[in-house]
């Protein structure tokens, strides 16, 4: 079985990406939408931290968490919060399981790991967040970036960070990257 090593730094700002097994289509459905906000904020109860940028997709997410000066734990966190999701959901995400998944006791929801990136420094910190508010448009979900209801965004254009129209539309080509190699 293959290692993965980590990034573990204590109080350190992370990107993550999180998706559904086989990429299945329900994280914006109304169910596993509440469950989700549920359980981010039982979580930041008992394990505190900030999110900093977020977005929900049908099928994955993204977000940036800063941690709490002496603490590293983010895999404890997103096991909590996917093992929440998935027992207020049980129920709507019936799927048939391998025998792998059985015998690991997994459900059907998650891809058993997520991703994970440490932000070095300011400027990788706005790569990512926009990055993040860009997602929804990059995947065809929506034109401009605003017309997405499961963002942080909206945060970031009352906060003053962004205005409204940041972004452009699809259909404008606008050639930008945000945050995407070149």
């Amino acid at each position: 079985m293959a290692a993965f090593r980590r990034a573990l730094t204590k109080g350190g700002t992370y990107f993550f990406t999180v998706a559904t097994h086989r990429r299945r289509q329900l994280l914006t459905q109304p169910a596993f939408y509440a469950a989700l906000k549920d359980a981010l904020g039982t979580v930041k109860q008992s394990h505190p931290f900030q999110i900093d940028a977020f977005v929900l997709l049908p099928d994955h997410l993204h977000c940036i968490w800063t941690l709490p000066e002496g603490d590293a734990s983010y895999s404890l966190r997103w096991n909590i919060i996917k093992r929440l999701v998935t027992q207020a959901t049980r129920h709507n995400a019936a799927t048939e399981l391998s025998a792998s998944r059985q015998r690991r006791g997994e459900s059907g929801l998650w891809q058993r790991r997520f991703w994970e990136h440490q932000i070095r420094d300011e400027g990788d910190f706005e790569k990512h967040v926009e990055y993040i508010h860009w997602n929804p448009v990059k995947h065809g979900y929506v034109a401009k970036v605003a017309d997405w209801p499961y963002s942080s965004f909206h945060g970031y254009v009352a906060r003053g960070v962004f205005p409204a129209d940041w972004g452009g539309t699809a259909e404008a080509g606008t050639g930008a990257n945000f945050g995407e190699p070149l």
